[in-house]
């Protein structure tokens, strides 16, 4: 299945829920769910709300289902909680850094400075969005790129509280991995042990 690329608004109010990375817009005003005056809300099964909490994080962190599974074949092999390692993949990739550290608006507009080469890590260019970050990491942004308009912007009104696992300095314009994300830092709603059981009749 490949990355969604359709209207994310849409997503929300399908789903129910903001998501920070996936659109700076709010279902505030439109809370109902999509279709003709705002589809009737129905009761859902147990497998309903297991693929509802998958699509949370799917859609958030703009993952296809191909990385997703793999991301949680790589976490049931980990030691520890499931759900705790996944939350901690999905929350160290750099695409997901870049605009928790406030240098981005959105996820997706994130990994498209990432591709573009517009980030250094640890003084080095990388445009792999999926790039795993590890404590002591420091990422800023290349010279040449400092002057970006939506970069600026981003920096000085960040869309969301910078993450309490990034180290700021305004100064400097840098963050740096002080110590690895969990559950408690993904900035929505989710029940992780859902998901978990969500893929574990499906690996």
């Amino acid at each position: 299945m490949s990355r969604f690329t359709g209207p994310r608004l849409k997503v929300m109010r399908a789903l129910g829920i903001e998501l920070p990375g996936l659109s700076r817009k709010s279902i505030e005003n439109r809370p109902n769910p999509p279709g003709q005056h705002g589809a009737r809300p129905r009761r859902k099964s147990g497998f309903g709300n297991q693929l509802m909490e998958k699509q949370k994080l799917r859609m958030n962190y703009g993952l296809t289902e191909t990385q997703i599974r793999r991301l949680m074949a790589e976490a049931k092999s980990d030691r520890g909680a499931t759900g705790d390692k996944l939350a901690q993949l999905l929350e160290r990739r750099l695409d997901n850094v870049v605009f928790r550290a406030g240098f981005a608006p959105t996820i997706p507009s994130a990994r498209q400075l990432v591709n573009h080469g517009h980030f250094l890590v640890n003084g080095k260019p990388v445009n792999i969005p999926s790039y795993r970050v590890r404590i002591g990491d420091v990422i800023t942004v290349r010279e040449k790129s400092k002057n970006l308009g939506l970069i600026k912007e981003t920096i000085a009104a960040p869309a969301l509280t910078r993450a309490e696992w990034l180290q700021w300095d305004e100064a400097a314009a840098k963050a740096t991995v002080s110590h690895l994300p969990g559950i408690t830092d993904i900035p929505f709603p989710v029940e992780m042990q859902l998901v978990v059981e969500y893929y574990a009749t499906r690996m």
